[in-house]
């Protein structure tokens, strides 16, 4: 009679342990191309959690929106439209670009400049926008002529509508995948995923642990022209990490080197010592502005700026034959401060 009153609660046990073999976390993915390069998503699979191809969709459709508004390198996008406008015009526009839009305006305040939307005119007159004839040394004249048509003061935002008091054009690229990111991750939250790591064009984002317990960990690549080599490892948990650098993009004419980095206060690429930046901060969009901040600011300034606004920054920085590394004190708080190298 014991016996038998046993055996029910032995199926019952085996049974449960069955169904948590088959619904233990397991670390997901999925990828694919966006935005002239590619994304991809690795996140912990939970009980209840969507199913990866509803997730996929998920991603895909965001970051669909996100290309037919803001791409610059489609002619029908909601800002090729708006920048094909002339001075004086108005056009309603997605809150997305808006959105965009006030985020770049707090930045170039914030930073005195550094950061436009607008430079992409000098961008492609330097061979580096998608409507460049090459990459070139243009004259002063030409530079003069462009930066008429630069500057964010000229953009206004009415109500749903985008507006312009000259014929400026509006470039995303700055802030465009780290924003990607921020949409998809507040959608993966939304849906139940609360392990992730979402990367996009090289901006990615981070939260919770593996299923073993470990964080999510990314290396901060090494300035090499020709491999990919780690500088520093830093694990992540609620930050975005987004990278800038000079040292693979660029061209040389009669000896100069010329960074594909463009200063809107100068008109031309920027000649620091600053080989590239690493911004950490919880909102990918705005790591993703800064580290273009950084860059057009340099090692100094840069320095100086992102200790005064409290931006954790890795900046490594050209010395000689090679490279030495500096930290803000907010990144050192964050992760160490590590080996200078």
């Amino acid at each position: 009679m014991v016996a038998a009153m046993l055996k029910p609660a032995i199926v019952v046990a085996l049974a449960a342990a069955i169904a948590g073999c088959m619904f233990s976390d397991q670390v997901e993915n999925f990828a694919g191309p966006t935005m002239g390069s590619t994304y991809s998503v690795k996140y912990v699979q939970r009980r209840g959690t969507p199913a990866k191809e509803d997730l996929q969709r998920e991603t895909e459709a965001i970051l669909a929106d996100l290309d037919r508004q803001v791409s610059t390198y489609r002619s029908d996008s909601d800002i090729e439209r708006f920048n094909a406008l002339p001075a004086g015009s108005c056009a309603p526009m997605p809150a997305t670009v808006r959105e965009l839009v006030a985020a770049g305006e707090r930045l170039s305040v914030e930073s005195d400049g550094a950061l436009d939307l607008t430079v992409g005119p000098l961008l492609d007159l330097w061979g580096f926008g998608p409507h460049g004839q090459g990459e070139r040394v243009p004259d002063a004249g030409e530079i003069a002529a462009v930066r008429q048509r630069i500057g964010h003061q000229h953009l206004r935002i009415d109500g749903e509508r985008l507006c312009k008091d000259a014929p400026v054009q509006v470039d995303f690229n700055s802030i465009a995948a780290g924003h990607a990111v921020d949409l998809v991750v507040a959608r993966l939250e939304a849906l139940g995923v609360d392990s992730y790591l979402v990367e996009i064009t090289g901006e990615l984002k981070a939260r919770g642990h593996k299923p073993d317990g470990t964080p999510w960990r990314i290396a901060i690549e090494a300035p090499h022209d020709n491999e990919r080599v780690a500088q520093k490892i830093i694990a992540l948990d609620g930050y975005a990490v987004t990278t800038a650098g000079d040292y693979r993009n660029f061209f040389e004419q009669d000896g100069k080197r010329y960074s594909h980095t463009v200063d809107p206060q100068s008109g031309a690429p920027v000649a620091h010592r600053l080989a590239s930046v690493t911004v950490v901060d919880p909102s990918a969009l705005r790591a993703d502005g800064l580290d273009t901040v950084l860059m057009v600011l340099g090692d100094e300034r840069g320095l100086a700026f992102a200790e005064q606004q409290g931006i954790a920054a890795f900046l490594v920085i050209h010395e000689g034959q090679g490279f030495v590394t500096k930290s803000t004190t907010a990144f050192d708080r964050l992760f160490g401060a590590g080996d200078k190298q």
